[in-house]
């Protein structure tokens, strides 16, 4: 996908905010990952979660922070909405919202921000969360402009993404859209890792443990050698 998508302005963009991530959130489990009550950001999360744990950056592991919390949820997915109250300085709320992000979640989004939170949104132009992000990725809610010579390829791609050859002939849809950028989010976010300058001895071992299984989707596993 990123392959057809590079000709438009969306591989860098998304590589751009991934960035922009990366340098707010500075302590472990760091970024809050936060949708509204119709819309929660699971498949986002999960991909970040593999992302940043390939990648051995665990102050990106993503904090899904849910409205309602279903009685039995696991400790990691019982994480409610009084978590952005404590949201502080070297934290990053990150607010998906393909609709109208709900009046309560700006006010803790402003009260994070006078508190030092970074935030940034991925949204459909939603005028009330850009104004307190301190960067928003807008999606077009009219969907993505693909190249007329890449549409067969960019439907193919998501056709394997998603393990499926039903996939409807239009791709430009708000939900196509939303997850098809969410995709270049968590690539981006695991790649930044990758061109980040540190000497830290664990994520270098995240950059090799990556790349190590990019050759064995290629090539089939490496016999490890002492």
């Amino acid at each position: 996908m990123r392959q057809v998508l590079s000709s438009t302005p969306w591989v860098e963009r998304t590589r751009e905010f991934a960035r922009a991530m990366r340098t707010s959130t500075r302590v472990d489990h760091g970024l809050l990952l936060v949708g509204t009550p119709e819309e929660e950001p699971w498949h986002l999360a999960a991909h970040l979660d593999d992302e940043t744990r390939f990648a051995g950056i665990p102050q990106l592991a993503p904090v899904l922070v849910r409205y309602r919390i279903p009685e039995g949820a696991p400790a990691h997915l019982s994480i409610g909405f009084e978590r952005l109250e404590r949201a502080t300085r070297g934290e990053t709320m990150f607010i998906v919202a393909p609709g109208a992000a709900p009046e309560s979640l700006l006010e803790r989004a402003n009260d994070a921000r006078r508190n030092g939170t970074t935030i940034l949104s991925m949204n459909t132009g939603d005028s009330d969360l850009n104004s307190i992000a301190h960067e928003s990725l807008i999606v077009p809610a009219r969907g993505l402009v693909i190249p007329d010579t890449s549409r067969d390829s960019f439907i193919t791609s998501l056709e394997s993404a998603y393990a499926t050859t039903t996939l409807a002939s239009d791709v430009s849809t708000l939900s196509a859209t939303f997850d098809v950028i969410e995709h270049l989010v968590s690539t981006a976010v695991g790649e930044s890792a990758l061109t980040a300058p540190t000497h830290s001895s664990t994520q270098r071992r995240g950059m090799r443990d990556r790349l190590g299984r990019l050759l064995d989707s290629i090539s089939g596993p490496s016999i490890a050698h002492d």
